[in-house]
């Protein structure tokens, strides 16, 4: 046993569902006692900062129902069964923002919540942007509006909470990191 491994013992399922599954795991914990760990399994996400030609970011407004609020973020969505992250991200800019990239650029993965999810997520930027006539259209239960910022703004949305989530603060520091 690794130094900090917990070995599972038993694993019930409780819910299994179009975007997660939720399970309790009774574990072995490293000093010989046992806790029980409650675990989502997600496939994984894809997001995408897009960068207009002249320097201003595309962002999308959507409701966000466990907040009870709505929040500016990039385009993200979630990976579909053997689809490579980089067909993820080129599918969501299109589908939200009606926009395909010239150039897509992997910029890092993480974890989102690794305390109680295993949800891996692929951030990539998004440069020489073209609009597409016949866009894919996103999911019908999503409501999306398009927004376009220049990276003032999108900090004045930071300090106003309306971009509050941790993939789009991540974006906009990586973009101010370049000089954007």
């Amino acid at each position: 046993m690794k130094k900090f491994e917990e070995k599972t013992l038993h694993s019930q399922s409780i819910y299994d569902g179009k975007i997660i599954t939720l399970h309790v795991d009774d574990v072995l914990l490293p000093n010989g006692k046992t806790a029980q760990r409650e675990c989502v399994m997600h496939s994984g996400a894809v997001a995408v900062i897009p960068v207009l030609n002249d320097g201003k970011v595309l962002l999308v407004e959507q409701y966000r129902k466990p907040l009870e609020t709505s929040l500016i973020e990039i385009p993200a969505g979630k990976l579909e069964q053997g689809e490579a992250p980089e067909e993820t991200a080129l599918r969501e800019l299109e589908e939200e923002t009606g926009y395909t990239a010239g150039q897509l650029e992997f910029v890092t993965s993480f974890y989102t919540s690794p305390g109680f999810a295993n949800e891996l997520m692929y951030i990539y930027l998004a440069k020489d942007l073209v609009k597409i006539e016949d866009a894919a259209e996103g999911d019908e239960d999503e409501f999306i509006e398009i927004k376009t910022m220049t990276l003032d703004e999108a900090q004045e949305c930071i300090e106003k909470q309306l971009i509050h989530d941790a993939k789009t603060n991540y974006a906009i520091l990586y973009l101010q990191s370049l000089g954007i």
